[in-house]
């Protein structure tokens, strides 16, 4: 049986670059930016990612391709229930988007 590992190539240097784009959004924004965070957190590491061999010889990409107007769709769902929960619903809106994002995953082959 042959195994196939993945092998993230997400830095360091990518996340604090993300952090600091989104600290501003979220700022300019006055917050409403923490309800697309999720998805575009979670979305940069998986599309670093790729399917290795026994070998180590990359094999396949690991891509999602979410539309925006999907994201805003499903954010504004959960920025309503967030605020009726008085925040409760943003700890579970985090799961929810990665489960949606990792549906949404596709392979590349190399």
């Amino acid at each position: 049986m042959i195994a196939n590992k993945f092998s993230c190539e997400f830095t360091v240097s990518e996340a604090i670059g993300l952090l600091v784009i989104w600290a501003l959004l979220s700022i300019v924004t006055l917050g409403l930016a923490l309800f697309v965070l999720p998805y575009y957190f979670v979305k940069a590491p998986i599309n670093r990612t790729f399917i290795v061999d026994s070998e180590g010889a990359k094999v396949a990409k690991l891509t999602v391709d979410i539309n925006f107007t999907d994201v805003l769709g499903h954010a504004l769902v959960w920025l309503l229930l967030t605020i009726v929960t008085l925040g409760l619903a943003y700890l579970i809106y985090w799961p929810a988007v990665i489960k949606r994002l990792l549906n949404a995953v596709q392979t590349t082959e190399l």
